[in-house]
């Protein structure tokens, strides 16, 4: 049997994933990865997810270590978080966190200690497509479905790479830590975010204040499409295309939304939905998973949103209906069926 280093949170599906490798007889090691050092409330590196995994391991029988990458998590994935800000993009943390700690220093890490595979508790398949090569596929569970922020795996990992609670759904896996008595089976899920405190009815305030504290937040000026000035936003690196809610526009009735940010004069423009709507969104930086696909694909733009079809010409997504305007800085993920077959980060949007 295999020697696997599975990346044990603290959750429910990391714990399941390394109590069914080691029922099915291989050699686990668990580690932990101590990433953040600062205040957060969303379940994750805190001192009691660390807790809770080295409990888990002890039930289980199994080492467990902790890794600090605090340095490289600040360099690789909070640095370039509030800079994209800065710079008036939406950055994805959790795609950067799988691309650079996760999927990158954990592996070499991995290596260095001699095993043979990686596990974790992403809800996601790894698929062998039967050329020799392989793709992350959706996970059982639709809801819970983590594929689109694995997107950027290569071959090398994917072959050393071991998801096993992709095959279920999350109340399957919450039965089957129920079954094994693991501490963590009614362990509420974490935030995609560790770093960004999200109280209940704080809103966006935790965003806020943790960028505020980094970068100086600058205040906008709401317009129309007439030009005339309809508003404000307290800052405008806050403030994304296609977005409705949150608004100040003085009392308005109808429904406006974002159509364009200015970060040079400062300006937000609002106008009706339909102008929110493009034909295409350019991908400057798209790779391809074991080759290029002609025909019509499905494409994902954001950790939950829906998948919309499409077609690609070169770098440039070609929508088969005019479809909101993607953030710049946000993945966007080809999907054949439910293979993950594609994807990069959105540049310039085309207009409509």
């Amino acid at each position: 049997m295999a020697e696997i280093l599975v990346a044990l949170s603290g959750g429910v599906d990391s714990s399941v994933a390394a109590a069914l490798l080691k029922r099915e007889g291989h050699d686990v090691t668990t580690v932990t990865l101590k990433l953040w050092g600062g205040e957060t409330d969303s379940g994750c590196c805190s001192v009691s997810d660390v807790e809770d995994a080295r409990r888990v391991a002890q039930q289980l029988g199994v080492d467990h270590h902790v890794f600090n990458f605090g340095d490289d998590f600040e360099e690789h994935v909070v640095e370039p978080y509030v800079a994209a800000y800065a710079e008036g993009r939406v950055p994805n943390p959790c795609v950067e966190c799988n691309r650079h700690i996760k999927f990158d220093k954990l592996f070499r890490r991995a290596d260095a200690l001699g095993f043979d595979l990686i596990a974790t508790g992403h809800h996601a398949r790894v698929i062998d497509v039967g050329d020799g090569t392989r793709r992350i596929g959706r996970g059982a569970d639709p809801a819970k479905d983590q594929s689109y922020v694995l997107h950027m795996l290569g071959q090398d990992q994917l072959a050393r790479l071991m998801l096993p609670v992709g095959e279920f759904t999350k109340d399957e896996v919450r039965e089957l830590a129920l079954e094994l008595d693991l501490r963590t089976a009614n362990k509420p899920d974490s935030q995609d975010v560790c770093f960004i405190e999200r109280s209940p009815g704080r809103g966006d305030a935790g965003r806020r204040a943790f960028l505020g504290d980094r970068i100086p937040l600058r205040p906008a000026k709401i317009v129309d499409q007439s030009g005339a000035e309809v508003g404000a936003a307290p800052s405008i690196e806050l403030v994304t295309v296609g977005q409705r809610k949150g608004l100040d526009l003085g009392g308005a009735t109808e429904r406006r939304y974002v159509v364009d940010i200015d970060h040079t004069t400062d300006t937000v423009t609002v106008g009706p939905f339909e102008d929110t709507l493009t034909a295409r969104t350019e991908v400057p930086d798209l790779t391809w998973t074991n080759g290029a696909i002609d025909g019509e694909l499905t494409v994902q733009c954001s950790a939950h949103g829906a998948r919309r079809p499409a077609t690609v010409t070169n770098t440039t997504i070609v929508w088969s209906e005019p479809q909101p305007r993607v953030a710049l800085g946000q993945s966007v993920v080809l999907y054949l069926e439910d293979e993950v077959v594609g994807g990069g980060i959105a540049g310039e949007e085309h207009q409509p």
